[in-house]
This record gives structure tokens, sequence and C-alpha cells, in this order.
């Protein structure tokens, strides 16, 4: 493939309602969808998923587009891509930056699909037809206000519930949805909110028979999780600790978790989840897809990955309707007694609306 343009669109997405974590509430989601479009002019797109500011990393929409725009573009379209795997080391020396790295990759690797007229899924070498789905829950006014979300979900068919927590809304919280629900797969997300102070606070936690404790600890840590992972009988998932296959397997050595999350943004790219869904398989570590509150596209390739097999837990893959009046993809991203359906048409699976997305965009830049 010899990419021709790349184009960049700034959009802004309001969401059906606010989505509150340990370290900020969204209203809005604003987002880069990448457009890498070929010699023959064949589109791919790909989604950035850093947020308009720094709370889940160092990354940001506007470092997104800096980076794009000034070093991985440029990259790009200097010379020919045989296979998407070598953006993964074309942009190697570029320290960080992996969301803005995994949003051209991602295009391209849409491109490459679709030019060989094969789904994503297949060609990476996934082999479901059906892939299992949970849900992820932010923080609410008020525990009754939690349950009643809860049974609105379980009722809709999710097969996992995901309740974020932190200092003050955690064991009493938990405690009142295992009270209520006692057999839904449940599990907890701190985002770094706890730190070794806090052991005993957290094995209170064990008894509600959670499938697991997410990234309890400080986002850049995986030395604490093992101390903390061999007072707790929950298994904890690193997130945010992980940045790369190197990463995985100093965790899995030290003993830092019996779970980890892969998102396509945080790690760089398709390539590099591969890597560590290969390589957590070989250790016998179940992986799972987390979200980042997604448009359309970014959510179509969470479904693609999740086609592999080491992906065994329900990610946060959920429906389009879960978040936005009208998704910028046709058809829409729908979920049924906690199945999404992989698509089978080449690349995504997904046609991109472009007038829906000229509704959302606020600016584009095309690059040659």
């Amino acid at each position: 493939m010899k990419l021709d343009r790349v184009v960049l669109r700034h959009l802004q997405m309001e969401m059906k309602s606010p989505f509150a974590t340990s370290f900020g509430t969204f209203k809005t989601k604003e987002f880069i969808l990448v457009e890498a479009i070929d010699e023959d002019g064949v589109s791919g797109w790909g989604e950035a998923t850093a947020f308009d500011a720094p709370w889940y990393n160092e990354e940001t929409v506007k470092t997104n587009w800096h980076m794009l725009e000034d070093f991985l573009i440029p990259l790009s379209l200097k010379e020919k891509i045989q296979h998407p795997n070598e953006l993964n080391e074309r942009f190697a020396f570029i320290r960080k930056n992996n969301m803005a790295k995994a949003a051209i990759e991602g295009a391209v690797w849409d491109l490459y699909a679709k030019k060989q007229q094969q789904p994503l899924s297949k060609l990476i070498g996934g082999k479901k037809k059906e892939i299992e789905v949970g849900i992820s829950i932010g923080i609410q006014k008020n525990v009754d206000e939690l349950l009643s979300l809860i049974d609105g979900y379980v009722a809709e068919g999710y097969r996992r519930m995901k309740v974020k927590i932190k200092p003050g809304w955690d064991v009493d919280v938990i405690a009142a949805i295992r009270n209520k629900f006692p057999d839904i797969q449940l599990m907890a997300d701190a985002n770094s909110a706890y730190t070794l102070a806090d052991i005993d606070l957290l094995k209170q936690l064990d008894p509600f028979n959670l499938t697991m404790i997410e990234q309890p600890l400080a986002s850049d840590d995986i030395i604490d999780h093992a101390t903390l992972q061999k007072h707790v009988k929950t298994p904890i998932c690193l997130d945010e600790s992980i940045h790369s296959v190197e990463d995985t397997r100093k965790a899995i050595q030290l003993g830092s978790c019996g779970i980890i999350n892969i998102k396509i943004g945080r790690v760089g790219g398709i390539t590099e989840s591969i890597k560590i869904h290969d390589l957590c398989k070989e250790h016998g570590i179940p992986v799972w897809c987390g979200g980042m509150l997604e448009a359309g596209v970014g959510r179509a390739h969470n479904i693609a990955i999740t086609t592999l097999d080491q992906f065994i837990l329900p990610g946060d893959t959920a429906a389009s309707s879960r978040y936005w009046e009208r998704d910028i993809i046709d058809p829409e991203v729908t979920m049924k007694d906690g199945i999404i359906t992989v698509p089978d048409a080449p690349g995504i699976g997904y046609k991109v609306n472009r007038q829906v997305v000229d509704q959302y965009t606020t600016y584009s830049k095309t690059y040659r």
C-alpha cells in the first residue's frame, strides 16, 4: 500500500448521560478521527482515544493531533507499507504517545483488511463469530441510583457489570450490589485511587466474589500491585500500568496481576495488542478489552481484537446506544443478550457515515 493522503478530523459528541470516574466526569467526548486513503482511493479509519485532559494518561486530544501531524503521518506517508505491522517498527523510536500511534495504525489496518477483502477480525487471527460484552458504570449520586442502573443493564442482558470505585465509595457499595445481585459477574475499577496503605480495606472486597479489582494502585506501578496481589484473594487486573508487551512480561514475572486489560489505544495499536494477547495466552493470563468511551470506529476495532481466543472475559464494548444518540457508523453496534455479532464485511465491518461525521466535526485537515 502507498498512502496518498491522511485526513484528521476533530469531533465532539455529546454523551447521553454524564460518565463519572475517580478522576473526572465526562459530558462530552472530544476525539480525533483518522482517515487513511491509498492511491486507489480506498479509505481506512482509526480513532484516537485520548481525552481532552490528561486524566487517564499523559496524552490529550491536542497532543495526539500534534504527534499525528508532525511525526506519525509523515512517517506513514514516507514510503510504501507492505503490512500494518511495519508501522509498529517505524514508530518505535517515538516514546509513548501510544494513542496517537494506535489511531493511524488502526486506520492502516482497516485499509489493509479492505484491500485484502477480509474482515479485520479474521485477518488478525480472530475466530469468534460473537463476543460477550459487559458494561462499565460510572460513580452515581447514590447507591439506589446505581442499583437501579444495574437492574436495567441486567435486564438488557449484559454479561458483566464493571463498577467504578474510589475511597468512600467502595466496600459498602459493592456489598449493596452483591446483596441485590448475588449471581452477576461483577468487577470493581479503581482507576488508581488507592495505595498500599489501603490493603486492609481492599481485602474487605474478597468476600464479594468479584471477577477482579482493576488498577487499584498507581497508574505506573507493577511492584506494589505484586505486593497487594499477595494479600488479596481477588484477582488484580492491570490497566494503566501496561503499555507494551515488555510491561506485560514484567508484570507476569513479578506476579503483579491475575488478569490484564488490553486497550488498543493504551498499548499503541493492534500489532502490540496481539503481542500482549499471545504472551498472556502463553502464561494462562486471561485478557479482556477495556473501553475508552469510543465512538463507532474505535468500538469496531475493539470488537475485532476481542475475537482473539485469549479474550475470555466480557469486555467494555457496549452497544452504541449506551453512550450516543447517533453513532458515526452504519449499522450502529448493537447487543442482544450480552452478545455482539462480529461483522463479516471487509475491514472493520461497519461503514462510516460521513454525513453524521460532518455534523460532529469541528475542524479537519488533510495531509499528503
